[in-house]
């Protein structure tokens, strides 16, 4: 349960539930244990909505993962639970078989093992800018998948609207790293669907950036007052609309 826990900010009772093959009240308890242990933090946000789990600093430790332990951001908490429920259909196959899925906390922490003396290709996306420190600056999908017929195709949960100059740099970084195949955004209106699309046509990529519509109900488990869902009721993973 920790190894999971470990890739995402949080990940919610119900999809623990689902990619272990276990009843909710099972996970629910096992989560209990390990919050008593101090390995995870697991209490509500919202009324009647399914509890998160953050795994901490020790629990990291207690897989010899050394990356910092995620924070708490409620203002991101319907996003990190949709990119939950999208890893989940991306291990499903939903996205075509998978080589390998990578979370955007995965594809962090191992570019930094990398700046500290790993060889190798970072996976973050050079935005071709630098920051403070002079470190360049780079953008992470929240999802990358390398294909089983060595594609590479980047995954995106869009819910809200980014400025139009901070989606001109993504789109133009995308248009500059041959290593990425496909982009998929995955959004919940129309309205955002042609955002992304006219974006990706003025950088010049719009044949490899591709706009899935999230289904009405598509991240369960996320807003005050929801009910936990079965395992056969699992949201994104049932599929977005085209």
């Amino acid at each position: 349960m920790l190894g999971p826990l470990a890739e995402h900010r949080i990940l919610i009772v119900p999809q623990l539930a689902l990619l272990l093959g276990l009843s909710e009240d099972t996970v629910s308890r096992r989560l209990k244990r390990l919050r008593d242990a101090g390995l995870v933090h697991y209490s509500p946000v919202f009324d009647r909505a399914p509890w998160p789990a953050r795994i901490t600093g020790p629990g990291l430790r207690a897989i010899g993962r050394p990356v910092n332990p995620p924070r708490e951001r409620l203002q991101e908490h319907r996003h990190d639970v949709g990119v939950g429920w999208l890893w989940l259909a991306a291990r499903a196959g939903a996205f075509g078989a998978a080589e390998r899925i990578l979370t955007d906390r995965g594809m962090r922490s191992a570019d930094a093992a990398r700046s500290t003396g790993d060889a190798g290709e970072p996976y973050g996306i050079g935005l071709g800018t630098f920051g403070p420190h002079g470190q360049r600056q780079r953008h992470y999908p929240d999802l990358m998948i390398d294909t089983a017929g060595g594609h590479r195709v980047a995954v995106e949960l869009e819910l809200t609207q980014k400025s139009a100059e901070r989606m001109r740099r993504i789109m133009t970084a995308y248009a500059t790293d041959a290593r990425i195949d496909a982009v998929l955004y995955v959004v919940p209106s129309r309205r955002l669907a042609e955002l992304v699309t006219e974006s990706a046509r003025r950088a010049g990529v719009a044949d490899i950036v591709h706009v899935k519509r999230l289904a009405p109900d598509g991240i369960a488990g996320a807003e005050p007052g929801s009910k936990q869902r079965t395992r056969a009721q699992a949201p994104i993973a049932r599929g977005a609309e085209r």
